[in-house]
């Protein structure tokens, strides 16, 4: 029974989307991917007026953004064009080609002759994402979930609502068209009240998926009644060892930061190891300094690089080892060793990706087992982890906690399983005071 304060269309939309998840569920791979693809060709055929809805959002974060309630990066985030509708058409394109996550049969065990018990993979249920400026997120979500037959409740940014309305629009048209998924099968809210009776709804919604902002994720984490799959930051870390070679260290360390700085896979700290060499270590931060990024330095490393005065260095204080800039602004720590680190990472991250650079295969290994973060790379940058690169065809998200799903989730993560016994009047008693023994056998699987 609902709450007094659920309003009844919150209570009237969540029950259409549990009716809806009902319908998927049970739907066929085919259907899937053709609403996947029907979708992929709607975006593209409806690209102009995409970019028309988006262009007044940019106007209104562009208010935001001068009134102090965005960020530039959050602002940047809004913004759509030709490339980005193309990508999103491609994600549902690739999605459609993943094989389906759900139904699929994962163990089997003989208990008796003719009962046999399955463990078999099933979608969630009804499932609200809730995110900040990135309208493109809208695709990505609804793909993934319809691919997994989950229903979806979207709760973006007032900042991008227009972009919002427009592509959740498409998506319901295009399911409306399809005649094999019930429109309501994805649906958008706007306004915060409605989050706030949302997160409330235990017996209604079976997972929460917040994307945005410490505050936002925290806020949800400390609210809800539902359980929370999400990161509250991305503080990436990029290990550069002495045994680190220099082109990969440039290519590393560069990347990581500058390939798009306002996102949560940027690194956000470089750590250098002491006898990492000078010259090398001044030629990198020279190169984010002339890309704009402004760099906050420890004593030691302030101090190795004295003898390099074009570098402008601010000193670094305890809040930087702790803060996701999602900026142009680079933490650099030089450490004595592997050892520190990892101590620093485990210590200051927030177990998102942390990547090391060293030529040691053995320490990388080591490396890599003891940090404490859903990605830990050899030799690569950090903004590899996501999603559509890892090859799950786009992400809901990312999970730095340690429950079913970790690290971007992709198809796999939006599924559960249940148990499926199949007998022939079995009653337990038969096997009561060893009167008969259970066989436990594996089964095997195609």
């Amino acid at each position: 029974m609902n709450s007094p304060q659920i309003s009844s269309a919150i209570s009237q939309q969540v029950q259409k989307a549990r009716e809806a998840s009902l319908v998927l569920a049970n739907l066929d791979n085919s259907a899937k991917n053709k609403i996947l693809n029907d979708l992929a060709k709607s975006l593209r055929e409806n690209s102009a007026r995409i970019l028309a809805e988006n262009s007044r959002d940019m106007v209104e974060a562009g208010k935001m953004l001068e009134s102090g309630e965005l960020s530039e990066s959050a602002c940047k985030r809004v913004l759509l064009n030709e490339d980005k509708i193309e990508q999103m058409a491609k994600n549902c394109e690739s999605v459609a080609a993943l094989p389906d996550p759900s139904g699929k049969v994962i163990q089997g065990t003989r208990l008796d002759e003719g009962l046999e018990l399955f463990r078999v993979s099933c979608p969630i249920g009804v499932i609200l994402v809730i995110f900040e400026s990135r309208p493109d997120v809208v695709i990505q979500i609804s793909a993934l979930a319809l691919k997994s037959g989950n229903a979806v409740i979207l709760k973006g940014g007032k900042e991008a609502q227009n972009s919002n309305r427009v592509l959740a629009g498409l998506i319901r048209k295009t399911l409306s068209a399809s005649n094999s998924a019930p429109e309501t099968s994805v649906g958008l809210v706007e306004s915060r009240d409605e989050v706030a009776e949302l997160v409330k709804m235990s017996a209604e919604l079976d997972l929460i998926i917040p994307r945005g902002s410490n505050e936002l994720v925290q806020y949800i984490q400390k609210n809800a009644q539902v359980p929370v799959l999400g990161h509250a930051d991305g503080i990436c870390h990029v290990f550069l060892d002495e045994a680190a070679d220099e082109a990969k260290s440039l290519e590393v360390s560069l990347d990581s930061k500058l390939d798009y700085p306002a996102v949560c896979n940027a690194s956000e700290t470089l750590l250098v190891h002491q006898n990492f060499t000078d010259k090398l270590l001044a030629d990198i931060l020279r190169k984010m300094q002339d890309a704009g990024v402004e760099l906050r330095v420890c004593a030691e490393t302030e101090k190795r690089l004295q003898n390099f005065p074009q570098l402008k260095l601010k000193k670094a204080d305890e809040e930087d080892w702790k803060t996701e800039y999602i900026d142009l602004i680079l933490a650099v720590k030089s450490v004595k060793s592997a050892e520190a680190a990892v101590q620093h990472i485990n210590h200051y991250g927030s177990k998102h990706t942390d990547t090391i650079v060293t030529e040691n295969a053995e320490l990388a290994e080591w490396f890599m087992n003891t940090v404490d973060s859903a990605g830990v790379f050899w030799n690569a940058s950090t903004r590899f982890a996501d999603g559509f690169r890892y090859g799950l065809g786009a992400e809901v998200g990312v999970s730095t906690g340690k429950i079913h799903a970790r690290g971007p989730v992709g198809l796999e993560g939006l599924v559960i399983y249940k148990y499926k016994l199949y007998g022939n009047g079995h009653g337990v008693g038969r096997y009561s005071n060893a009167k008969r023994e259970l066989l436990h056998e594996n089964i095997a699987l195609d």
